[in-house]
């Protein structure tokens, strides 16, 4: 009999396994969810996009990227006309190339098997259907495991007290008096049987040589650095030059030329499919086109393809 496994079930047992301890297992957690959601914004902000008014942007831009691809097809005059939708593939021809996009919406009565390329068109995001979710994954992954290791650090350099109590009386009063402290008042008094027999105070700091182990800031400066490799890899334009000096201008363009490949692969497909939608279904470029937010230099581009309506 099949179980039916919720994610409470697979927390716990992944938290079992030796390879994951819980204490680095980052997969699936809030935080994790935090940072891929983030990166995946500013990768999709990169493009810009013009589709016709009826048609959903944030639809679009979501199953586009995050699965990867999306068709778009005609689902009768009865029901909503050309639009797109999120599918699964099917089917292959010589070059073992998807055949079939398979829809499957509660709102249209039937599913439909359109062919691609004759009864629909298929934009992917990449020429492998694959999408960039596995960079997302990986370094939402270490983004998350910093900002964990930062959170435990700030709490590892708290300065503590040991206080030392004859009796619980006494304990229930040095936690008074501490909360008293650390609440800023500026006066505040005690009883002498709080001291140890010689008068000394009956309390010490506790302390591991904060300073040194205070390295917060060096693992902000890493998270920097692994956004930077983030940004350079799907084209976001940064320096990603660990502040250099003596930077010349061939090494500032060599990055930027490493920065846009797979953000260009990225474009390239996707206008692709846009261009055979467009012919198949007669709209103009004004009507449906993608361009880029920055260009090679990171200069912003104009976007001068506004309105999207269909004529």
């Amino acid at each position: 009999m099949a179980r039916q496994i919720n994610y409470m079930y697979k927390d716990i047992y992944n938290s079992s396994v030796v390879a994951l301890p819980s204490t680095v297992h980052v997969k699936g957690s809030g935080l994790a969810n935090f940072f891929k959601d983030y990166l995946m914004k500013k990768l999709m902000s990169q493009f810009m996009f013009t589709l016709p008014k009826y048609w959903d942007l944030d639809y679009f831009r979501y199953i586009l990227f995050y699965n990867g691809y999306i068709a778009v097809l005609d689902t009768g005059a009865d029901n909503y006309g050309v639009i797109p939708q999120g599918c699964a593939l099917s089917g292959y021809n010589v070059f073992y190339r998807p055949t079939q996009a398979i829809v499957s919406n509660p709102l249209i009565p039937k599913t439909m098997e359109p062919y691609i390329n004759i009864d629909c068109t298929l934009i992917k995001l990449t020429p492998n259907y694959k999408g960039v979710w596995d960079i997302i994954d990986y370094y939402g992954d270490l983004l998350a495991l910093c900002a964990e290791s930062v959170g435990i650090n700030l709490i590892n350099t708290h300065l503590a007290y040991v206080f030392t109590a004859a009796n619980k009386s006494a304990a229930e009063s040095f936690k008074k008096l501490y909360d008293q402290v650390a609440s800023g008042e500026p006066a505040v008094v005690q009883d002498r049987n709080l001291l140890n027999d010689d008068g000394s105070p009956a309390w010490q700091a506790f302390e591991q040589d904060l300073r040194n182990k205070f390295i917060a800031p060096e693992i902000l400066d890493a998270m920097n650095t692994i956004e930077d490799q983030f940004d350079s890899l799907v084209g976001i334009p940064n320096a990603n030059t660990d502040k250099r000096e003596r930077l010349i201008t061939d090494e500032v363009n060599a990055n930027n030329a490493d920065t846009m490949l797979l953000r260009d692969l990225i474009y390239d497909s996707i206008s692709q499919g846009l261009a055979e939608t467009r012919k198949m279904f007669g709209y103009t470029k004004r009507q449906l086109d993608v361009k880029l937010r920055y260009d090679v230099t990171g200069a912003p581009v104009e976007d001068d393809n506004k309105g999207g309506d269909k004529e």
